[in-house]
């Protein structure tokens, strides 16, 4: 593919994002992944570029664009070069003409932004949240071994965390295929670290997904007791069995969850855990590093919706855990309604509990827990409270 035939690449992709955006379809990843996969012309040169590309325009406008190329207007606004690839020329876009439409600029949503201000999240941390971020993986002590890393990693705060380069394809190497290492978010392992989980507890991760924190989970209890993972989601849960195979975690017990009535498949274990971990499902304004077109899909009704689902579960969760036990509650989240707001709101719920915040090598304290940051960890966006059973 020509340079100006990449450009126009990434406007039909960029078509595809905003669509789904605007409708609650695929992810860009998966999106420019299926675009890419009848067009075996396209080398990996190609696709790379493309990508970039795409992500690029992605990270530069605030609002939803009108259209793919008004999004690739907006970069070209900045960038002379790419602005003279709109030449016309076979598969190329078209030239740029006076007054057509051009994305704006920004960080997120003006109400998002908004949100994020009365959060307390300044414009410089807001914008950091769209910085590409790093590769980081968490050594699995289950199968470490005599462990030789790939060459490349600096250490992370996380106990057993290193870090490399974005572009780093760690998922060829014997270290990865054999379950040795794991890819997780520094700030992630720094959440599972929260949870203190011991060996021989009961540990329960009410919402398992597809088990990154629960294998996590598994290594600190070094495979002994008993550690449920419970999710409502049937296919991410299914993944869980062969990742805990590989990552040789033998304590885990999957159960699937029947939303709203979470209790009738965990009843056996009410007020018997040491203890629960609730990762809830939230807005991911902690993830636009990795996702940045989840700033285009979320709605303040949305945001709404996932609020109400927090305190649910955690609701749930408290009635898991036996006195002297904990509950640790996380969102990848910067939003107080997500999280210093949840915190609040359980207390007063819950007057028989107390909060004690994690003690952690990182984040900044917001109100009853602690909140992680690319702008001030270098991590996904996080929000981490424990509540202690008294």
């Amino acid at each position: 593919m020509t340079p100006a035939a990449r450009v126009q690449a990434a406007i039909d992709v960029l078509d595809l994002v905003i669509e789904a955006a605007r409708t609650n379809g695929a992810p860009a990843d998966r999106l420019i992944a299926d675009w890419f996969r009848p067009r075996r012309f396209a080398g990996s040169g190609d696709r790379r570029a493309v990508r970039e590309l795409a992500y690029r325009a992605i990270r530069g406008c605030g609002e939803v664009p009108a259209s793919g190329r008004a999004a690739m207007l907006r970069v070209a606004q900045d960038d002379a070069a790419l602005a003279a690839l709109f030449d016309g020329s076979r598969h190329a876009p078209e030239p740029i003409t006076p007054g057509e439409p051009v994305a704006a600029g920004g960080i997120a949503p003006k109400w998002l932004m908004e949100r994020l201000a009365a959060s307390g999240v300044s414009e410089a941390e807001a914008a950091a949240l769209l910085d590409r971020a790093p590769l980081d993986i968490r050594v699995n002590t289950l199968k470490a071994g005599s462990l030789t890393l790939p060459e490349g990693a600096e250490r992370t705060v996380a106990a057993n965390g290193w870090r490399y380069p974005p572009e780093t394809r760690i998922e060829q190497t014997p270290a990865y295929t054999t379950g040795a290492i794991e890819v997780q978010d520094t700030g992630s392992q720094l959440t599972c670290e929260a949870v203190a989980a011991r060996p021989g507890e009961l540990v329960i991760d009410l919402c398992a997904g597809a088990g990154g924190k629960t294998l996590a989970l598994a290594a600190a209890m070094e495979n002994r007791g008993t550690l449920v993972a419970s999710d409502a989601d049937r296919a991410r849960l299914s993944r869980l069995t062969p990742r805990a195979e590989r990552a040789g975690a033998t304590i885990v017990e999957t159960v699937l969850l029947d939303p709203g009535r979470e209790m009738q498949a965990l009843g056996r274990f009410a007020g018997k855990a040491d203890a629960v971990l609730v990762d809830a499902p939230c807005s991911g304004t902690g993830t636009w590093r990795r996702n940045p077109e989840a700033r285009w899909r979320l709605t303040e009704k949305q945001l709404a919706r996932y609020a109400g689902m927090q305190a649910r579960l955690l609701d749930v969760a408290a009635g898991l855990v036996r006195p002297g036990g904990r509950l640790i509650f996380v969102t990848c989240s910067l939003l107080d309604a997500e999280g210093a707001g949840q915190a609040e709101g359980f207390l007063q719920r819950h007057p028989g509990w107390q909060s004690r915040p994690p003690a952690l090598p990182a984040g900044q304290v917001r109100g009853q827990g602690l909140r992680l940051s690319p702008f001030h960890d270098g991590t996904d966006g996080f929000f981490v409270a424990r509540f202690d059973c008294v």
